[in-house]
């Protein structure tokens, strides 16, 4: 029969080992928090520079991005000097928005003329420097509701600004009410629509 000091406890294991699995266990836990650290910090750059989600808070862009749609917007690589004709931008409230509704918060519609170009309407057609807008984006029948200048005297954009319109232009609150807006205030370009109607719906712009 094996004396007191013969015997071990049952869970005992080499020297050392409680301390050392404890400093495993920590040195695990200090680098699973790192990486979440890193983590975090990466989505947020991602989403300050690279890229954004938006959501549309009302129907000025139907029938192309309903009410409550997501898109994504691309913020970094992204220029004002780039946009062009037809781009969808994401942009920040105008100063001289008179439509009522919240008066802050980013805006969301379609670019029709550039800096430095003319606009005028004719009935429900739009005239950018005197040709025809091509649309094909717009439903067959759209009606613009309020004007746009005249052929006689149409709108010469000022130089670094943009005449913007929404898709539903019979209730769009637009250039048509507030002006051009600055490129300056062009927060991104609309380039992935993934939330449309209430499900989900994989467009590229």
């Amino acid at each position: 029969m094996a004396s007191p000091a013969d015997a071990s406890p049952a869970d005992a294991g080499p020297a050392g080992t409680g301390p050392q699995r404890r400093r495993r266990w920590r040195r695990g836990l200090t680098e699973t928090a790192i990486m979440i650290l890193v983590a975090l910090l990466v989505v947020g750059l991602v989403r300050t520079f690279a890229f954004q989600a938006f959501w549309i808070p009302s129907s000025s862009m139907v029938p192309t991005l309903g009410v409550n749609d997501r898109v994504l917007v691309q913020k970094a690589f992204f220029s004002w000097h780039d946009v062009r004709e037809g781009d969808i931008v994401v942009f920040s409230h105008p100063p001289l928005d008179q439509c009522g509704g919240p008066q802050e918060g980013d805006l969301v519609k379609r670019v029709i003329a550039l800096p430095g170009q003319t606009i005028y309407s004719s009935g429900n057609s739009i005239y950018v420097n005197g040709r025809l807008l091509a649309e094909p984006y717009l439903p067959h029948y759209d009606p613009l509701g309020p004007p746009i200048a005249s052929s006689q005297h149409p709108y010469r954009v000022p130089p670094g600004e943009f005449y913007l319109l929404g898709d539903n232009r019979a209730i769009s609150c637009d250039s048509r009410y507030w002006g051009p807006i600055k490129g300056s205030s062009i927060v991104g370009k609309v380039v992935l629509v993934w939330w449309h109607d209430d499900r989900p719906d994989f467009r590229r712009f």
